[in-house]
């Protein structure tokens, strides 16, 4: 019988899907859109053209629609998704009681390792593909997975280091969704070179099993269009100085690996800057810069707190910073301080990390709206520029995902992925706005139901009237997956 690698080669060569209402091979390359957002703003009568790859060979405006296609609603770019842990979409709302006084991330994240010690392999697969399915209804067309549960309970190896990895990339290619596969470094329990506990030896790895993890992932999946491999060092207190330089001066020598994403979780929470400082005497951001030649391939995930210096030295690598806002206010983070972030014009897109949300509107308005709170006034993150503060922060978000997945998914622009949404015109808090009220209508209206018709991905038609051909399969898995997980 052929391993679970050569299934899903297989499978991602062929395209066979082994659910019931498979997603079409092959959408039309044309469509019509009365109205749509280009980079350059709202146009109308535009024609969208792709090639075999889905890449955009042709953006037209005032065009004639032909035989195209015709959308049925402002069409919009795909939101790229720069950072997610999918299993922990199985946890959503499990830690919401009081276990002490001092409830904070470091509590949670006690509850969350024990969560992972139960996951098994098909687990894992059935979430993620389920999870994707989410994604894509809610308008993120690529997701970059942050990839760190590597090994079986215990920590003894699977048969093939890449199970893990690969049932990600099975869930992501049936799904639909384009995928940025980030496997993660974790070496240590905390600064200088702690242990790990019992619970994370899941995640326990060496820069050499991660560089040849990632080669495992090139051979069964090469890169292509809808796929890319990066690595993740986990943080600074999880992977030493000299970790990190091996993993990201051994990844500049593998296929691809010279301009490979490199993300990192960094300054997150408040007791991370003190024990950073009392180990070495320098803030996380700060050390990280002074380690590594950081530049725009990497992506800092949270960077909450972060002093005047490092804001401006940061904004001066090129780096991405990767925002989460609603799991940043679940766990009690913080609140960056984006207005600073936005004025030095440091790239930033959102993610949905612990995944106990799937939405991009509402992670833009969480992020305004921690703002508002924080200075006591509005559209904080709009510029005189840029008054309309959806419109400023959609645009900032697609550009710095993409940029952090390291795919051409910058939007609706010739070059770029034919990855968009089509809203539904007929939403009654849509309907009868202009051109320049809908994207605040949209992020800042919270809408009765799924303001989105149909999603495209690379060209390829992945939701069709709100409806994704596999979502009911997907859901019956997952609530399987969740009813074995969840036995006493």
């Amino acid at each position: 019988m052929a391993s679970l690698g050569e299934q899903t080669q297989q499978h991602l060569h062929a395209h066979p899907q082994p659910h019931a209402h498979a997603l079409p091979r092959q959408s039309a390359r044309a469509l019509f859109c009365p109205l749509a957002l280009l980079p350059d703003g709202w146009q109308h009568d535009v024609l969208l053209r792709w090639d075999d790859s889905g890449r955009l060979i042709e953006i037209s405006a005032r065009s004639a629609p032909g035989t195209a296609a015709q959308a049925s609603g402002p069409v919009i770019a795909g939101m790229p998704n720069l950072h997610s842990h999918a299993f922990q979409r199985a946890m959503a709302g499990l830690t919401e009681v009081m276990g002490s006084p001092s409830d904070s991330f470091w509590s949670w994240r006690k509850l969350m390792y024990r969560f992972a010690q139960r996951l098994q392999p098909e687990h894992l697969q059935a979430i993620a593909c389920h999870l994707y399915i989410e994604m894509l209804k809610a308008g993120y067309t690529s997701v970059c997975e942050f990839h760190y549960l590597h090994h079986a309970p215990g920590g003894s190896p699977y048969a093939d280091r890449a199970e893990l990895a690969l049932r990600l990339m099975q869930a992501a290619s049936e799904a639909g969704i384009g995928m940025t596969l980030l496997p993660v470094l974790y070496q240590y329990g905390g600064f200088g070179g702690q242990p790990g506990s019992q619970e994370q030896a899941r995640f326990i790895a060496t820069p050499d099993d991660l560089l040849a993890l990632r080669e495992r992932l090139l051979h069964a999946l090469p890169e292509n269009p809808m796929r890319r491999y990066g690595a993740a060092p986990h943080s600074l207190r999880a992977v030493s100085p000299q970790g990190l330089e091996e993993l990201v001066s051994g990844l500049r020598q593998q296929p691809g690996g010279r301009d490979a994403p490199v993300h990192i979780h960094v300054a997150e929470q408040w007791r991370e800057i003190q024990d950073c400082l009392a180990w070495c005497g320098q803030r996380p951001v700060q050390l990280l810069l002074s380690l590594q030649e950081v530049d725009a391939r990497w992506c800092l995930i949270h960077a909450t707190h972060m002093d005047q210096g490092e804001y401006l030295d940061l904004a001066a690598s090129g780096a991405i910073v990767g925002l989460c806002p609603t799991t940043e206010a679940n766990l009690g983070d913080g609140i960056i301080d984006a207005g600073q972030l936005l004025q030095s014009r440091t790239p930033w897109g959102l993610g949905s990390d612990s995944n106990i949300a799937i939405n991009p509107r509402s992670e833009l308005r969480l992020l305004e709206y921690g703002q508002r709170l924080q200075h006591r006034r509005r559209n904080v993150l709009a510029s005189e520029a840029s008054p309309a503060t959806a419109d400023r922060l959609f645009a900032q978000a697609v550009a710095g995902g993409a940029a952090a997945s390291g795919r051409a998914v910058a939007g609706l622009a010739v070059g770029q992925q034919a990855d968009f949404v089509v809203l539904d015109g007929d939403d009654v808090n849509l309907a009868d706005r202009s051109p320049g009220q809908l994207l605040s209508a949209l992020v800042f209206c919270e809408h009765d139901g799924q303001p989105i018709q149909d999603v495209y991905v690379g060209g390829r038609q992945v939701v069709s009237a709100g409806q994704h051909p596999l979502q009911d399969d997907a859901r019956r898995a997952y609530r399987r997956a969740i009813a074995e997980l969840l036995k006493d």
